[in-house]
Parts: structure tokens; C-alpha cells; sequence
């Protein structure tokens, strides 16, 4: 399938999955949720990814997700399904059902905890990107996976027809340019920390944490850069910085974000699945002084910030458990 420009949008949520008190998916924040983050500016939404709790969702859910997003988007935002799975004949079925439910492109993540080589690597992207005609994004995250896609697995990915972008978490930013001059790929910035340079070396946009609480800041420093108004765009990076230090520094981003999102009164439990917990005492007091440093940023007012440590306090047993197949 021939795919024309950008089919994923520039601002990209990485997109939380409000629950409630109980570890079950609370529908109506989720619907909540998605039209905040994209009246506050996003243009793509990415379901069922790392901080959306992928590893324990249940098929029907991440599915589920995906017809949500559609509907609530409206056409406003695009709806990229993430996680996958490290078995490639599970993540070929997961993909082609995310399709018949509406989703716009998918991220594949890298088969974590097999650790293949980059022959499997190559061969597991391969065939999953020839399972579906949705455009595709590489999920390059060796932190989590344990391997990295190596600058040649991804030359050669590059030519399949499907396989238009990778969310780069690694933070080598010679190697991305590297594949920017060798390759038509786009490159999404996977670390909040770093939106600003990738973008400013070339990214398309970003895959962001951070934006589940300030969409709008990446907004704007997306604009700007696309204007080539890079003091616009370095303010708002400046302003961001303790808020993504907060999210992104101390417990896992997907616990922080829920943390401050239900302390600013936005979805009604902070609650995680195990083996994900809430922040410890000391952990919440370190993310609530970094939130006192947070000034001027839209959308993140905490005047009225009300962080409740009690609920955040250990992780939900589901009812129902993620499944391989």
C-alpha cells in the first residue's frame, strides 16, 4: 500500500489508560480523556502502548481502545495501536484485528524478553508489517526490550512499502540522522526529555508521556519548529522541563502520569496494574516538588493540585488477565 506525507499527525499522545480503583478500564475517562488531549492539541493518539499498560490488557481491551479512540477522534486525531506482542504469530493476529476495528497505523514494538538477533528482529517487523495495510511505526526501545534495532535492521526494514516511521527511544541522535540521510523513514522522539532536539535534527514529531497532562506545550513547540522559530520553541521546551522531570524521572511514567492526572481532578483513580504500584511516600514527594517548579505551562495548573498517595498506594489485580493467545 503507498502512503502520501505524514498519516500519523506530529503531536502523538502515548496515551494513559484511566481505571478505576479496582484495576478494570474506566470507559468513561477514557472517553474523557482522549477529547482532552486532542482539544489541548494532539493530532495522533497512541492506544495500548507502554504507558497505555499494554503488558497487562486483555485483547478485548486493547481492541476495545481502538474503537473508542475512533469515536471519540471523529476524524480529529489519529488512532495508532501500540504494544504488539513478542510473539509474532500473537501480534499478526492483534494487528489485523486492530485494523477491522478502525485504527488508523500501528506501532511495533520490539520482541522483548526472547532477545532475538536482528535476522529475527528483521523477520518478526517483516512479517507483521505484511499482515496489514496500515502504515507502520518501529517501536526502537532497548531499555525495555533488551535488544536495540540495529542502524542496519533498520536500513533494510526501511524498504518494506508499509514501514514509514520509527519512535526512537534510544537517544542516539547520530544514528537517527544517519537514517534520516539514508532513508525516507520519519522519526517520532520517544523521550520527553528530548522532543526539542530530535525534532530540530529532523524528527516528524513526537510520541510523548508528558503530553497526557500538556498536550498544548507540544503543540506549540511542534508549530514552531515547523516555522522555523526556534526561540519560540526553546521557551517552551524551558517551561516543560520540571514537569517532564516529574513524570519522567523517578517511577515509571505511566504511574507518575496517572498520579497527577487524578491529583489535578482529570480521571477518577491514579490506580496501576501489578506488577506496576503506586509512588512510595518518599517517591510522590519527590514528583510533588518538582510540580511546585512547574510555571506557566498550559494545561498544567496545579494551584489546585490535590495528589491523593492513599489511592495511588499499590496496584489492581484484574479480574481478567492478559492473555498470549
Amino acid at each position: 500500500m503507498t502512503h502520501t506525507g505524514n498519516p500519523f499527525g506530529q503531536v502523538l499522545v502515548a496515551l494513559v489508560t484511566p481505571m478505576t480503583a479496582d484495576g478494570e478500564v474506566d470507559w468513561p475517562a477514557v472517553e474523557k480523556h482522549i477529547d482532552d488531549v486532542i482539544t489541548a492539541g494532539a493530532d495522533g493518539i497512541v492506544v495500548t502502548g507502554t504507558t497505555g499498560e499494554t503488558s497487562t490488557l486483555t485483547d478485548p481491551e486493547k481492541l476495545r481502545l481502538v474503537e473508542v479512540g475512533k469515536s471519540v477522534a471523529s476524524g480529529r486525531a489519529k488512532i495508532i495501536t501500540g504494544g504488539g506482542s513478542n510473539e509474532t504469530a500473537h501480534a499478526i493476529e492483534l494487528y489485523r484485528a486492530s485494523e477491522k476495528a478502525g485504527a488508523d497505523g500501528i506501532m511495533i514494538v520490539t520482541p522483548y524478553y526472547n532477545k532475538p538477533t536482528q535476522a529475527g528482529i528483521l523477520t518478526h517487523f517483516r512479517l507483521v508489517a505484511d499482515a496489514t495495510d496500515l502504515p507502520v511505526i518501529l517501536y526502537d526501545i532497548p531499555g525495555r526490550t533488551g535488544v536495540p534495532i540495529k542502524y542496519e535492521t533498520i536500513l533494510r526494514l526501511a524498504k518494506h512499502p508499509n514501514i514509514l516511521a520509527i519512535k526512537d527511544a534510544k537517544g542516539d541522535f547520530s544514528e537517527v540522522s544517519r537514517v534520516l540521510n539514508q532513508t525516507d523513514l520519519m522519526y517520532f522522539s520517544g523521550d520527553d526529555a528530548n522532543v526539542l532536539p530530535h525534532l530540530a535534527i529532523g524528527a516528524s514529531g513526537l510520541i510523548g508521556v508528558t503530553a497526557n497532562i500538556a498536550a498544548a506545550p507540544y503543540r506549540a513547540i511542534v508549530d514552531a519548529v515547523n516555522r522555523g522559530d526556534l526561540a519560540t520553541a526553546t521557551a517552551e521546551h524551558k517551561r516543560l522541563e520540571p514537569l517532564v522531570r516529574a513524570v519522567m524521572t523517578h517511577v515509571p511514567g505511566t504511574v507518575s502520569a496517572k498520579y497527577i492526572l487524578h491529583g489535578l481532578g482529570r480521571i477518577s483513580s491514579p490506580r496501576v496494574r501489578l506488577p506496576l504500584v503506586g509512588p512510595e511516600e518518599w517517591e510522590a514527594a519527590i514528583i510533588e516538588d518538582e510540580l511546585a517548579l512547574v510555571r506557566d505551562v498550559p494545561g498544567a495548573d496545579f494551584s489546585n493540585f490535590r495528589p491523593d498517595r492513599n489511592a495511588a498506594a499499590g496496584g489492581a489485580l484484574p479480574k481478567v488477565h492478559g492473555t498470549t493467545r
